[in-house]
């Protein structure tokens, strides 16, 4: 399985960008798909998953500006991110999560916010 994540880039705060991961293999299965985020010196932390059902959560430092979607006929999840602060600046990971726990994760795109 391979994840390929885009959509990054710079932008201003107040801002918008819209990450997309595509998945090498279907996605139909997945207990769990996630975007997580990792900025200098800090923790790589979960921002936002949608589990099989099709069912979201959000960290609550994103709730209300970012929106997460699934397309399982291409295979792919979005993060749709509105109203970008600078704190949401860092490197974003596309996760898969599968039975047993394995993980796979994608090689990270990056997003800058600038105040």
């Amino acid at each position: 399985v391979q994840l390929q994540a885009s959509g990054g880039g710079l932008v201003q705060a107040g801002g918008s960008l819209k990450l997309s991961c595509v998945s090498s293999t279907s996605i139909r299965g997945v207990n769990y798909m996630g975007w997580y985020r990792q900025a200098p010196g800090k923790q790589r932390e979960l921002v936002a998953d949608i589990n099989i059902a099709g069912s979201t959560m959000y960290a609550d430092s994103v709730k209300g500006r970012f929106t997460m979607s699934r397309d399982i006929a291409t295979n792919t999840v979005q993060l749709q991110m509105n109203s970008l602060k600078p704190e949401d600046t860092g490197v974003y990971y596309c996760n898969a999560r599968y039975a047993l726990n394995r993980n796979v994760w994608g090689q990270g795109t990056q997003v800058t916010v600038s105040s």
